[in-house]
């Protein structure tokens, strides 16, 4: 798991490498600062020999100089490194999600995401730059302080033996107990980020419907789980400073008892036995440093497996050995497909589609709700694969096709409508970046949506907020349209696109199809019957299995259920034109 990730320091390994020198560096220098101490007292101060006190004093203070020196060093470094191998962690998350296709989006919530991109990756950034500080700094003073310890009395240091032993029992028992929790924790996270985004999204429902009181009771619920798993995780953590202070406490005891026989005894100096208290110290902080450490690994081990889940999932859409880069035109067949979410033969969502369209057709799709209708046109740009049989485009397979140049070719208006914050034109570009102004224009005039353009203060120029929300839905729909044309696509496809728009713009947006863009296959998933009556064919689709195909006039004459929707539609029109 830690070498994979550590595939990630790329070109921040020099700074990772140098960071531990330099905190060897330091460590040297404060190590020899106490021993220097030592002979102070011993050679200066008892002897009283103010010369060697001062050249000895001096030496101190070049040492701790040069200490702080290479600890600022070693701190710049660490920084350096551990934001760099964040960011590419974080790059190359991003980079893998883009990747993903619908199917492997599904598999995450967008929250749940979000959090691996940001919390899980500073709970990693922090422990690796704890790890290339202070996971160098505490062995290295560790080692040197015993080395010293045993090199003053070899008798006296064997107590750090057993505090060694003790602690890192301690120790193990805490990292062991801890990890369940903070795994747990972070899908919390997710819940709550959750919670959170509904909210800030669907703000304008929330107060439209007056609940306010349920969404902040929501939100108190997963705060109260993430509360309460990390408390669980505190209380076990917490016993590291006690059991610490013990230690430390009962070294100090058994150093004073034990030095204070020998100094009588003669066997050891009173400036050796202080050196001990400082050693005594910096080997108890290294451990306590060692600890902390090992505690930041426990979260960022859990964040560390959540981040390797996004990173090796595995992509279910991808390139054949030798894809297609041209698409010849826009023909679509579907031969015997059957499709399920799961890839699960008793969960179909279609089954059995057979259906042929010829480059330039019109083609109307029409169903109930949950009739499979989105469902199929999202096999067409190979947003999901067949679960069985084959969809075709200019004669080839699409799983044949480079996707890229597959999806260039199909231009496809989600039910869903999505502008993202910036200018008209930044949004429209989205369907071709090079795209003159002129084009703009004109796309523009083909979906409807020039005329309201040019009654905005700025016009083209026109901010819109995130997600739209300063512009009408129908507005929304007629700008997402617009910026479909500009792919110029062979093959465009309108998922319930103007729902929002009253009948007379849906009949002018229909025929400028007609007249700007003959040779382009278009189809139109719709709920009302007078958006595709005038296509070519129109497609019955019922529980996943199409129920028929034909005219307007031959569907009146051979599907129930087209002819029911089409009766209960004009008969609420008349209804209401009467009224």
């Amino acid at each position: 798991m830690i070498k994979k990730i550590l595939r990630y320091v790329n070109e921040f390994k020099r700074d990772s490498i140098i960071t531990p020198v330099f905190i060897a560096l330091e460590v040297v220098l404060e190590i020899i600062l106490p021993y220097l101490m030592s002979m102070i007292i011993d050679n200066g101060v008892e002897k009283g020999n103010i010369k060697y006190v001062l050249t000895i004093g001096a030496i101190m203070i070049v040492a701790s100089v040069l200490s702080l020196i290479f600890g600022a060093l070693a701190g710049k470094y660490a920084a350096r490194a551990s934001s760099g191998v964040a960011r590419n962690i974080r790059k190359a998350m991003y980079y893998k999600i883009q990747d993903y296709s619908f199917a492997n989006i599904d598999k995450y919530s967008t929250a749940g995401l979000v959090t691996r991109l940001t919390t899980d990756v500073t709970n990693v950034q922090n422990a690796y730059q704890m790890s290339i500080r202070m996971l160098a700094r505490p062995p290295i003073m560790l080692i040197s302080a015993m080395a010293m310890s045993f090199y003053l009395n070899a008798r006296l240091a064997l107590v750090f033996i057993g505090a060694i032993i003790f602690l890192g029992a301690s120790l193990y028992f805490i990292m062991t107990s801890a990890h369940p929790y903070f795994k747990s924790v972070f899908k919390q996270y997710d819940d709550l980020n959750a919670s959170v985004q509904e909210n800030l999204t669907g703000i304008r429902a929330v107060k439209a419907y007056v609940r306010e009181g349920y969404e902040t009771s929501k939100f108190h619920k997963a705060s109260k789980k993430v509360y309460e798993n990390f408390l669980k995780a505190e209380k076990i953590i917490i016993y590291n400073s006690p059991i610490m202070q013990f230690t430390m406490n009962t070294c100090i005891l058994l150093l004073s008892w034990i030095g204070a026989k020998l100094i009588v005894g003669g066997s050891m100096t009173t400036g050796e036995l202080m050196s001990f208290f400082t050693y005594s110290t910096n080997i108890l902080m290294s451990l306590m440093f060692l600890s902390m450490v090992f505690l930041m690994l426990i979260m960022a081990r859990s964040s560390v497996e959540r981040i390797l889940e996004v990173l090796e999932e595995k992509v279910d859409l991808t390139n054949g050995p030798n894809p297609v880069y041209e698409v010849k035109d826009g023909s679509i067949e579907f031969k015997n497909v059957s499709f399920s979410y799961h890839k699960r033969r008793d969960n179909l969502v279609l089954e059995g589609i057979n259906l042929k369209i010829k480059s330039g057709e019109t083609v109307g799709v029409i169903g109930g709700t949950g009739s499979g209708k989105t469902t199929l046109m999202q096999l067409i740009p190979r947003l999901y694969d067949v679960t069985e049989g084959s969809v075709e485009v200019g004669g080839i397979d699409v799983r044949d096709y480079d996707i890229e140049t597959l999806r260039n070719e199909v231009s496809m208006v989600l039910q869903k409508n999505v502008l993202f914050s910036g200018t008209i034109k930044e949004n429209l570009r989205w369907g071709n970046k090079d795209a003159t102004d002129e084009e703009l224009i004109i796309a523009c005039k083909q979906a409807q949506a020039d005329e309201f353009i040019q009654n905005l203060p700025d016009k083209y120029d026109t901010y819109i907020e995130q997600g739209g929300t300063n512009v009408s839905g129908g507005q929304k729909q007629r700008l997402c349209i617009a910026r479909a044309l500009l792919k110029k696509p062979k093959i465009l496809i309108l998922d319930d696109s103007t729902s929002a728009v009253d009948t007379r713009t849906d009949a002018l947006i229909r025929k400028a199809f007609r007249e700007t863009i003959p040779n382009t296959t278009k189809i139109i998933i719709a709920q009302r019957v007078s958006s595709v009556q005038d296509a070519d064919k129109i497609v019955v689709l019922d529980d996943g299995k199409i129920d028929g195909i034909g005219t307007h006039e031959e569907l009146l004459k051979t599907s129930t259920i087209y002819r029911e929707v089409y009766e209960s539609q004009v008969k609420g029109a008349d209804e209401n034109g009467s009224e």
